[in-house]
């Protein structure tokens, strides 16, 4: 499984002599850690043991993947998969879960010992390359779970017992079982529903990201007028580095589009200026040290004050925003939002008397024409994954009801193409999208990213004050 034995070199590295590995496997103080309890073990043991209970008598295989190559000898950074971590709390690369008879051992890649040449030769694994890695011990300390080298995986995978495995993270691991498919699929089913509604501690870090990206958010603005110079990219940097200080990354690659650059939904090439006068949409969120991400969405004034048309097209987007947001609580159809939010779009398009038809039948389901302006679905669900639970029974996910303690974004836009010649041209080329994320509670909903502003004039007074 993890051929230590094959160094992961270049051609261009020097040769390394004999008396040269020799010398450097002396002289090395001992490395090992007395880790405390991660604050997810309670909590992550419990998920495991509600999914046991789903395949009882059955072996369940959850990898956490392998590095990505970027470009040539250049990988990514890692992240592990999003089901692996969430029942282990792992994320070091090329471990793998297995859950059996309520028994889970997780299978991982420790730091090498210095027996060998790997922790001074090896670039991806190697400590003096890559950073030190985990000893075993170490990783059961901190996660609460039996801990095996990952040498040991084939031999366990090897016998009778009944067998699942979460297919397409690692392919070392997909060639250990023979693929059933439908199997593996219901155990992907699984892996998404146990991600449904949150438990405290999911809820916990989720507010965490959010608080991280509203920080991120008042940064951006803060250096506004380094922006006006620089463009997109500078705000898509700004608000980079405060996820990377703050928490592990960006939940997504950040959406900075000035201009016209709002009306393509998920901009990310950011390589534009801002227009004075003109809008712009930000559509960024940071990811927690443990994995859970925001996904938060303002669309700003760059002059800092909203022209009355752009006033106008806010407030019409705000308050298709705030219908959805009436519409989360717990029974209510996941959709329900979505059909709440498009009522105001689409009798708001027929105010601006841009609707073929009245907004009853663009609002049917045989219709929809309203959708040319408003394009994409209203909300999805949130966690650890930006786009959650995404393998969830479609009966489920999206066409069950909502429950307390799943969480949501709540995101309606209306986007104006700058070649749509049924709209007036001074609505051409612009775009606009307001973003939260509610959490479900007994009696409504909590919105974990209120602390940015939404309305007009809130908006205008925090660039204001932010940019001095």
């Amino acid at each position: 499984m993890s051929e230590q034995s094959e160094q992961h070199v270049e051609s261009h590295d020097p040769p390394v002599p004999d008396a040269y590995a020799a010398f450097m496997r002396t002289g090395w103080a001992d490395r090992e850690q007395v880790l405390a309890p991660h604050p997810v073990v309670p909590w992550a043991a419990a998920r495991r043991e509600r999914l046991a209970e789903q395949f009882s008598g059955e072996r369940l295989v959850v990898p956490a993947g392998g590095f990505k190559v970027r470009a040539n000898d250049t990988d990514y950074r890692f992240r592990a998969e999003t089901a692996h971590t969430h029942l282990s709390g792992n994320q070091t690369s090329d471990a793998v879960l297995v859950v059996e008879s309520g028994e889970s051992v997780l299978y991982a890649r420790p730091r090498s010992s210095r027996e060998t040449d790997e922790f001074f030769r090896d670039r991806q694994y190697g400590e003096l390359w890559a950073g030190s890695r985990p000893s075993l011990r170490e990783l059961s300390d901190s996660l609460g779970i039996e801990t095996r080298h990952v040498d040991e995986l084939p031999d366990r995978l090897t016998g009778a017992a009944k067998t699942r495995v979460l297919r397409g993270v690692d392919s070392r691991v997909d060639g250990l079982v023979a693929a059933d498919e439908g199997r593996d699929q219901e155990l992907a089913r699984v892996l998404s529903e146990l991600r449904l509604v949150k438990d405290a501690w999911e809820l916990d870090e989720l507010q965490a990201a959010c608080d991280i990206t509203t920080l991120g958010f008042e940064d951006a603005v803060r250096e506004w007028e380094r922006a006006l110079e620089l463009g997109e990219r500078w705000i898509e940097g700004t608000f980079f580095r405060r996820a990377r200080a703050m928490g592990n990354d960006l939940g997504y690659d950040s959406i900075v589009g000035g201009g016209s650059h709002a009306t393509t939904l998920h901009w990310i090439e950011n390589t534009g200026q801002l227009t004075p006068g003109t809008l712009v949409l930000l559509d960024m969120g940071a990811e927690a040290t443990s994995l859970h991400t925001a996904d938060v969405t303002r669309t700003l004034p760059v002059d800092g004050r909203f022209t009355p048309l752009q006033h106008d097209l806010y407030t019409l987007v705000l308050q298709a925003q705030q219908a959805g947001f009436e519409a989360v609580r717990p029974g209510n159809a996941f959709r329900a939002p979505h059909e709440a939010a498009m009522r105001v779009l689409a009798h708001g398009l027929a105010d601006l008397d841009l609707l073929p038809v009245s907004p009853e039948e663009a609002l049917a389901p045989d219709s929809r024409v309203y959708a040319r302006w408003t394009l994409h679905g209203t909300s999805h669900m949130l966690g650890m994954d930006v786009h959650d639970c995404a393998a969830t029974d479609p009966a489920t996910y999206p066409g069950g009801p909502l429950e307390e303690g799943m969480v949501l974004t709540v995101e309606p836009g209306l986007y104006f193409q700058a070649d749509d010649l049924l709209v007036p041209a001074e609505l051409r080329g612009i775009g606009i999208r307001i973003e939260d994320d509610l959490v479900v509670t007994a009696d409504g909903y909590r919105n974990l990213s209120e602390a940015l502003p939404r309305e007009p004039d809130a908006v205008e007074e925090w660039m204001g004050r932010l940019r001095g």
